[in-house]
């Protein structure tokens, strides 16, 4: 479901948060869509169980997910429905910007870096 890298220099709270957020920016979560348990998520990605809880606390506090005694956590039910392409290209801005600086310091070519990325997403869609 989510894709955590321990390796990244961003903290695993931040990128299962963002990820859960783009998610429901997309439509993949509506509201009201249970989430995996805290134990659950800790055990599958090898996590302490206070890093997804954290991650989870702060997606409540925003009020993107929903607590309830005794069920798992849910997305909102006020949350938004699915964001416009426009707002939702703008929560990836960040890292194209960073891949972009990337890109002229390797003297890489528009075409095939573009390249690139679409056999990329072309693997991304066949893992799902």
């Amino acid at each position: 479901m989510f894709s955590i890298n321990p390796n990244s220099g961003e903290p695993i709270y931040r990128q299962l948060t963002g990820q859960i957020k783009r998610m429901v920016a997309g439509g993949q979560l509506r509201a009201g869509d249970a989430l995996p348990s805290v134990r659950e998520l800790a055990a599958h990605y090898a996590v302490n169980p206070m890093t997804i809880s954290k991650a989870y606390s702060l997606l409540e506090a925003e009020g993107i997910l929903e607590r309830q005694r005794g069920k798992p956590m849910t997305v909102a039910t006020q949350t938004q429905s699915k964001q416009s392409e426009q707002a939702r290209l703008q929560q990836i801005r960040p890292q194209l910007e960073a891949l972009a600086i990337a890109v002229r310091q390797l003297q890489l070519s528009e075409q095939s870096v573009l390249s690139a990325f679409s056999e990329l997403l072309a693997q991304k869609n066949e893992e799902e």
